[in-house]
């Protein structure tokens, strides 16, 4: 099982971020159909004021970007769900170009696996000055 961390934040309007919490009370059936076809195993989004993570375990094997495109691909009702929550979502800083979702990175794990390490060069430099 493969395990995805992500953080988007939501637009500055107390109304808007009502009412993005208020369609996840009720997410569509077609758009749970979807994501759980695509390999999604489980997903939960947390929210604190207007940051939101997102915790998504999925099958062995799953790629992000192809599986996600496939779910919009896979039913109308879906793209427009997507579409929607867009008009929500504002990149959060430390994004990359393109990306609403940002991946985290991890941590700390308290199963005693080894502390994970920065994947770029510069940021293992950072990492290793601490």
């Amino acid at each position: 099982m493969k395990r995805y961390v992500l953080t988007v934040d939501l637009v500055p309007q107390p109304r808007r971020v009502a009412a993005y919490v208020r369609y996840h009370r009720a997410v569509w059936p077609e758009v749970q159909r979807s994501l759980r076809r695509v390999g999604v195993r489980t997903m939960d989004i947390y929210r604190l004021r207007r940051r939101l993570v997102m915790v998504m375990e999925t099958a062995d094997g799953f790629d992000l970007r192809r599986r996600m495109a496939a779910h919009c691909a896979s039913d109308a009702r879906c793209a427009e769900w997507e579409d929607l929550m867009r008009t929500f979502q504002r990149r959060p800083p430390g994004a990359k170009r393109g990306e609403v979702w940002a991946g985290m990175t991890p941590v700390f794990h308290l199963d005693g696996r080894a502390r994970p390490r920065p994947r770029s060069s510069a940021k293992r430099r950072a990492y290793r000055a601490r």
